[in-house]
């Protein structure tokens, strides 16, 4: 039998049963555009995360008060045998080598007030270095300028959502602004960051960390962030933070973690959701496998007697085999590519519909697809082609 007279017969029996071929590529279809749609979103929620940790930079080790057993317990929360992370801790960290910058941070929410206008706002104490160690520059104006820590002046630094609804109409520079009732003068605008793992970085308001202390009534900075220089021994460096904080704390009462400690936790979290998302859509595949088996089942039965013609005629044990094998294959892979496109389509509109939501397809799911619903398609056909094949072609031209 000729190459074309088994496609002929293959795309003929699939045309023949219209309706029951659809019904067959349709469970596969719905099986692959599940695990094509749901491993885009996986895939594109660990690109996105990355992208925010990134953002600012990938050298970067992070002290939190609290053992590390509570990992990083924020001051307020941290118990009575913790001593508090302090501006001199970040000033101290600050003259390790290979450390490029530390940046304390405090965070509080208190209400701002411009003329008439007056809104919450989430409000960052932070240090003049903040625009070195992460890649923050100022749109108008300039940063924070490096007065003394323990007293710094009062002056402040606006994100642009906070500019926008506070001075619309005019120059913010130099204009005079109340932060929880007291002064402040503005003296730059940082440029637009957007929102980064939660945190909107342009609707918040920027202060020296020791104002910011004394202004909700804390000892403690939430958090120090280190830079360090590229090439830098990670671990080295850490372990001299460790020295350097016991010897100034008496016990090791905070937790230090690099970035790329955060990443690697953050990738295995990222990973198990990814691989989870797609056990999912692997249930709708297993459907779909069932759902060959069956039709492929029925149609050995129907057609025994065109089984027993084709015997007769010649036609040998492997070539049958082949021929009900090919009919499945060719079910599942074109259930396989309308799945592959239902599946980028319905990614891309519901990133369309949702612009927040990351998604991604790279061409390597796409092709696994596609070889996944074929072998799908070969797996769930053996059975019933290895029947058709031993048929007894006398006992199958008596069938009617």
């Amino acid at each position: 039998m000729r190459t074309r007279d088994f496609i002929r017969m293959i795309l003929g029996a699939i045309r023949s049963h219209p309706m029951r071929s659809g019904l067959t590529a349709l469970g596969i279809a719905v099986g692959i555009a599940a695990v094509v749609l749901l491993t885009s979103i996986g895939i594109g929620i660990n690109f996105f995360v990355v992208s925010q940790f990134n953002q600012f930079g990938t050298n970067i080790v992070g002290i939190n008060p609290g053992r590390p057993t509570t990992h990083g317990t924020p001051p307020r929360y941290a118990s009575a045998s913790t001593k508090p992370l302090t501006i001199e801790d970040s000033l101290a960290l600050a003259t390790l080598p290979r450390v490029d910058g530390a940046v304390p941070f405090h965070v509080g929410n208190a209400e701002v007030e411009a003329g008439r206008r007056r809104r919450r706002s989430m409000v960052l104490g932070v240090g003049p270095e903040l625009p070195d160690v992460f890649g923050i520059d100022a749109a108008v104006g300039r940063f924070l300028p490096p007065d003394d820590p323990q007293t710094p002046r009062a002056l402040a630094v606006l994100g642009q959502t906070i500019r926008e609804d506070l001075f619309p109409d005019e120059p913010p520079l130099g204009q005079r602004i109340r932060i929880a009732g007291e002064k402040y003068r503005i003296v730059g605008v940082l440029e637009s960051k957007g929102d980064t793992l939660g945190f909107d970085l342009d609707d918040a308001i920027y202060i020296p960390a020791g104002r910011s202390l004394e202004m909700f009534n804390e000892e403690g900075l939430l958090e120090i962030d280190l830079v360090y220089s590229d090439g830098t021994d990670v671990d080295a460096l850490i372990a001299a933070v460790k020295r350097r904080l016991t010897t100034r704390h008496g016990q090791e009462d905070y937790t230090v973690t690099s970035q790329e400690q955060m990443m690697e936790v953050m990738g295995r979290i990222l990973g198990a959701l990814t691989f989870a998302v797609a056990a999912l859509g692997g249930i709708s595949l297993l459907v779909g496998a069932v759902g060959i088996f069956t039709i492929m089942t029925i149609a050995v039965r129907e057609r025994t007697s065109e089984i027993g013609l084709l015997r007769a005629l010649g036609a040998r044990h492997d070539q049958v085999l082949v021929l009900f094998l090919g009919e499945a294959a060719t079910l599942a892979a074109a259930g396989g590519a309308a799945g592959l496109a239902i599946g980028i389509g319905g990614g891309q509109l519901l990133h369309w519909l949702v612009p927040m939501l990351p998604v991604n397809t790279p061409w390597s799911v796409a092709l696994i697809a596609l070889l996944v619903s074929t072998a799908i398609g070969l797996i769930a056909g053996v059975l019933p082609a290895r029947r058709a094949a031993r048929l007894d072609p006398v006992e199958a031209l008596r069938t009617e």
